[in-house]
C-alpha cells in the first residue's frame, strides 16, 4: 500500500506547485517593452542567436519601444598547455556592446559579457562541434540577461 500511496502524493504535490516558464509566451506579456530595430555588427553566429531570441519582442507594440544597437565579439584563448606546449584548456568569451535608443535618444547602454573554460579535445571536429553549443549557450545568457535589462529600463 505504501508503495503506490508515495508516487500518487509525489505526483499531487508536483502538479501544485505553480511551476510557469520564465519566458514563455504568457509571461512575455508582462514586459511592456517592443523592438522595433536591431543593427548587429561583430560575430555573426551570436547576431543570429540573440535575433532568433529577440523576434518575439519585434512582433508587438508596447509603451517602451526600443532600437537597439549590438556589438558583439569572441575570443578563444588558451588558459593551460601541456609539458609539450600543446593546448589543454581553453576560455571561450563573448562580449556583446548593446546601445539602447529610443524616440531616437539614447537611452543606456551597456555590456554583458560571459565566459566559459574547457578542455581541448583530440578531434578537432567534436571540438568546433562543442565550442558552437558553447557560443550557442553563451548567446542564450545573453540574450536573457539583455532581455531583463530592457524590461527594467523606464
Amino acid at each position: 500500500m505504501k508503495n503506490q500511496l508515495f508516487p500518487f502524493l509525489i505526483l499531487l504535490f508536483l502538479s501544485s506547485c505553480g511551476y510557469e516558464a520564465l519566458y514563455s509566451k504568457k509571461n512575455r506579456i508582462n514586459y511592456d517593452f517592443s523592438i522595433s530595430e536591431i543593427n548587429f555588427g561583430g560575430d555573426k553566429l551570436i547576431n543570429l542567436r540573440i535575433e532568433d531570441r529577440l523576434n518575439n519582442y519585434t512582433l508587438g507594440q508596447k509603451n517602451n519601444n526600443f532600437r537597439l544597437n549590438i556589438l558583439s565579439t569572441s575570443t578563444k584563448t588558451t588558459i593551460a598547455k601541456d609539458r609539450a606546449g600543446d593546448p589543454t584548456n581553453f576560455k571561450l568569451e563573448i562580449v556583446v556592446e548593446i546601445d539602447v535608443l529610443k524616440d531616437n535618444i539614447l537611452k543606456d547602454n551597456f555590456v554583458i559579457i560571459e565566459s566559459f573554460d574547457y578542455k581541448n579535445d583530440s578531434n578537432e571536429f567534436e571540438l568546433k562541434n562543442y565550442e558552437k553549443r558553447v557560443k550557442n549557450n553563451l548567446s542564450d545568457t545573453v540574450t536573457n540577461e539583455l532581455i531583463f535589462k530592457l524590461s527594467n529600463i523606464k
